[in-house]
């Protein structure tokens, strides 16, 4: 699983019915805390995604009262707004035009992704998501920035 963590003062994703859809059907928001854009490998499993949460929720990138990153998401009553990515599993080493081969099928990577979600949410956080394979809009006022890359084979 790779994740692309970015620390934020405010998100929110806008979903929609169709690509070409005039107005969204859903949105979600969310103030402090991650977005988290969540990418699944072939191959990937409950156990990788588990260390993916604990490591999600303990990074210590929030400022403490000295202005330190200090504090991991909890103790700065951050929330989670996770969304799907599969081009996360790009591959681009031939041609202009990536290929996704690597990702996970559809139902594989659907089922890891509301497992992350139902895990972080059992940990006491709040979690926004987004809509497993459906056009999206994610709006991200980015702090710092700090922006974190993980990948479950160097968790």
């Amino acid at each position: 699983m790779k994740a692309v963590l970015q620390r934020v003062i405010n998100a929110s994703v806008e979903i929609f019915a169709e690509a070409h859809a005039a107005a969204p059907h859903t949105v979600h928001r969310i103030g402090r805390g991650f977005v988290v854009l969540l990418g699944v490998a072939q191959g990937d499993t409950r156990e990788q995604a588990d260390k993916l949460v604990d490591k999600m929720a303990g990074l210590r990138v929030f400022a403490d009262p000295d202005a330190k990153m200090n504090l991991d998401i909890l103790q700065a009553e951050g929330s989670f707004l996770l969304i799907s990515q599969f081009t996360l599993l790009a591959d681009t080493r031939k041609g202009r035009r990536p290929s996704f081969i690597r990702a996970a099928d559809p139902a594989t990577g659907e089922a890891l992704y509301h497992y992350t979600a139902e895990r972080l949410r059992g940990l006491g956080f709040v979690v926004a998501t987004g809509e497993f394979g459906a056009h999206m809009v994610v709006q991200i006022a980015n702090d710092g920035p700090v922006t974190i890359l993980l990948d479950t084979d160097q968790v």
